[in-house]
């Protein structure tokens, strides 16, 4: 490969062997590309909280049209949710999803099961016989409101060496709510969610880890309470881990406007909010970022913050905006945005490094949704400038996305 002013990003100080392999990898890769910028080669990176809404709602997004776009953001693994039709609480369910990422999915797919029967949080699904074949179990999109069911959940992916994922949100305490419960909620007359609806069954949940001694994981962590309760629970030996979202780390809610492309749930909240999740991955105390990448169809994100669906497309912009926003100002450095994008996603979760990508990270361009591989487009970053465009993905020995000349 002839390449001038390669780099090698490892995200950690002295990588281990299966790490590193990544690196001989790139080095034995026969491709040639052109360009005059500096080249930065990473692990590629690993999403644990991707939605590909198939099967059940493939007019939002594809196995195939998800993974493309991961490859174009620079990932080679994905954890998909399983808020889809059928609900994957059982094997035979499942199997519908697994026979779909062997046909369609250009990298490698690692599929949630639900932790409840149709995510409803009243019974069980069928743990034991699924959890060979997923990566966790999650009801994601869905807090666990009844704190036995959630109590048998950890006790049983407990005995099976599985994590627990949790979407965490007090539904009584949501009171018809779109966005953050703060100052621009009030001065346009839109209905909040208060950050206690979040942190309140957060609270809940590090109890019952602690008890039952569970590997339990926190989705899209939004807010600053949350934050301080994951350090304490750390601190305690908690087996504790959880994930915040681009979107959280670089927008507050002094960024709205009237439009779907800020709407998502958990919502953008408050500036402290936000300098408390830098603070936490400063720290250590938030292990990973996710993109939580919920596409929807333009029609679905074209009704307003009150009527439109919550969730956004962001795997093809998140290393992008992070790279701009927090190392290109000093916030972290380049060695902990990997960490946190592929190494710590994938010791968490058991994942293995399978590849790598190739950015060219002084090209600054544009951030234009129509450009999109996947089916969403809506995206609070559109227009936006930032540094860094993706050159080549390999996973597996493959080239999945290359720029096009």
């Amino acid at each position: 490969m002839e390449l001038k002013n390669v780099k090698i990003i490892s995200g950690e100080t002295k990588a281990d062997g299966s790490l590193s392999d990544f690196a001989s990898d790139f080095l034995n890769f026969p491709c040639e590309l052109d360009t005059d910028g500096e080249y930065i080669v990473m692990p590629g990176f690993c999403d644990v909280h991707v939605h590909f809404r198939e099967p059940g709602f493939s007019y939002k997004e594809t196995v195939k049209t998800g993974t493309l776009a991961a490859a174009r953001g620079g990932y080679t693994a994905v954890c998909a949710m399983p808020n889809l039709n059928p609900v994957p609480d059982t094997l035979s369910a499942l199997d519908v999803q697994r026979e779909i990422i062997k046909n369609d999915a250009e990298i490698a797919v690692y599929p949630y099961a639900a932790i409840t029967k149709g995510e409803r949080g009243e019974e069980l699904s069928d743990m034991e016989k699924l959890a060979p074949y997923v990566a966790a179990f999650s009801d994601d999109g869905r807090g666990v409101q009844k704190e036995e069911i959630m109590r048998h959940a950890m006790i049983k992916a407990k005995s099976l060496g599985k994590i627990i994922a949790a979407h965490c949100e007090v539904n009584e305490l949501l009171k018809g709510g779109y966005i953050h419960d703060g100052e621009y909620a009030k001065a346009h007359g839109h209905r909040g969610i208060c950050s206690e609806s979040e942190y309140k069954e957060i609270e809940r949940d590090l109890k019952l880890a602690k008890e039952t001694g569970v590997a339990f994981h926190v989705c899209h962590v939004s807010a600053a309470e949350s934050v301080e309760l994951i350090r304490k629970a750390k601190a305690e030996g908690v087996d504790v881990t959880c994930e915040t979202a681009p979107h959280y780390l670089v927008l507050d809610e002094t960024d709205l406007k009237e439009c779907g492309d800020y709407k998502m749930n958990p919502p953008l909240r408050g500036k402290k909010d936000r300098e408390a999740l830098i603070e936490g991955l400063k720290d250590g105390t938030i292990d990973m970022i996710a993109t939580d990448h919920a596409p929807h169809s333009n029609e679905e994100k074209s009704k307003g913050l009150k009527d439109s669906a919550f969730g956004i497309a962001g795997l093809e912009t998140a290393f992008q905006v992070l790279y701009t926003e927090l190392v290109k100002s000093g916030v972290i450095t380049l060695n902990k945005l990997v960490e946190l994008m592929a190494v710590n996603p994938r010791k968490r979760f058991n994942i293995p490094f399978d590849g790598f990508s190739v950015w060219d990270i002084d090209k600054s361009v544009v951030i234009n949704p129509e450009e999109f591989l996947s089916k969403g487009k809506s995206t609070p970053f559109k227009g936006k400038r930032v540094f860094g465009e993706n050159v080549l993905t390999v996973s597996c020995g493959r080239a999945v996305y290359k720029k096009q000349k």
